[in-house]
């Protein structure tokens, strides 16, 4: 079986993709897990991240495992556009798939077993009660460590997408059982680069502009300020938040140019959907308050664009709450 991930995977994709091999290797099953690239420095310490298979490194070995795969179970996405470079070698299977994801609006015709939920903060929140569905004994302190990354990094450190009470129950069973809690967040939140802290003081005092008019702040970082920086995977992450900090602010967006196309990444407050715009103008989606979108244009026609379709959401931004 192979089990895999988004492109540029994040807390959520890695524990979660961690704790269901555990778990379905503890079951006698033969699990490799792929991804498209390599992720940030700050979770390659979880239990099991060495054992990845990461296409940019190793392809063949990739290829050979998706292709040799009696089921692919995908985690912590809603299409296989979403797994980066993967998404052509899983195209070839044939095999059964399943789906384990809380993003709306999935393909469901790319899958034969669907387990999707909207209203839960994480994949990792669904993996844990796949697992308790069979006992509380079956958590080894690896798989409770892994999920608590999971829906800890999902949720900000448990400040938003927390859907109903439930959450908690479920983390108070996964701090019970893994690596001591302050040591995750710790592991996880506190082993930031000197580069990466400038980074994020020169995102903030350099390139944050607020647009009042609309309730927004929009982060833009180029090629050659990520480059100024020694930019490696994961070093913007989170950097996105700091402006809904401010009060008057109700969308936060971060602008960063890659090799080949723009990244952008919305946060919001309240009722206001960035789900909704990033679908509609940038070719992405999510959730209600936090999703993704991409452009294949030049940097400053991207940031241009943004603000083009901002007075379209004007109202909406300044009621929200």
């Amino acid at each position: 079986m192979v089990l895999a991930c988004h492109v540029n995977p994040d807390g959520d994709a890695i524990g979660s993709v961690l704790a269901m091999a555990e778990f379905l290797e503890c079951r006698g099953h033969d699990v490799k897990m792929v991804v498209a690239n390599d992720f940030p420095d700050f979770l390659h310490w979880m239990p099991g991240a060495d054992r990845f298979l990461i296409f940019e490194k190793s392809p063949e070995e990739c290829k050979s495992a998706i292709a040799a795969a009696e089921c692919i179970m995908m985690l912590d996405f809603n299409n296989l556009s979403r797994s980066g470079i993967l998404h052509n070698e899983i195209g070839k299977t044939r095999c059964p798939r399943v789906l384990i994801d809380h993003h709306r609006d999935p393909d469901e015709s790319q899958f034969c077993c669907v387990y999707s939920s909207t209203c839960v903060s994480s994949a990792s929140e669904i993996v844990t009660e796949i697992i308790l569905h069979y006992g509380k004994e079956e958590l080894t302190e690896s798989m409770s460590t892994n999920l608590l990354v999971g829906i800890m990094t999902d949720t900000g450190s448990f400040a938003h997408s927390i859907f109903h009470s439930r959450t908690f129950d479920l983390v108070s069973i996964l701090v019970e059982k893994s690596m001591p809690y302050s040591l995750v967040h710790q592991l996880v939140y506190d082993t930031m680069s000197e580069n990466r802290l400038r980074l994020l003081g020169f995102a903030i005092n350099n390139r944050m502009e607020v647009l009042d008019q609309y309730s927004t702040a929009i982060i833009a970082l180029n090629k050659s300020d990520l480059e100024r920086f020694s930019y490696q995977p994961g070093d913007t992450e989170g950097v996105v938040n700091f402006p809904l900090s401010m009060k008057k602010i109700k969308m936060a967006v971060l602008v960063t140019e890659r090799q080949d196309q723009i990244r952008l990444s919305f946060r919001s407050k309240g009722d206001f959907s960035v789900h909704e715009l990033a679908n509609k103008h940038f070719k992405g989606g999510g959730h209600t308050n936090a999703a993704g979108g991409t452009l294949t244009c030049s940097f400053e026609e991207a940031v241009e664009k943004l603000k083009s379709v901002l007075p379209e959401y004007q109202d909406l931004l300044n009621e929200a709450e």
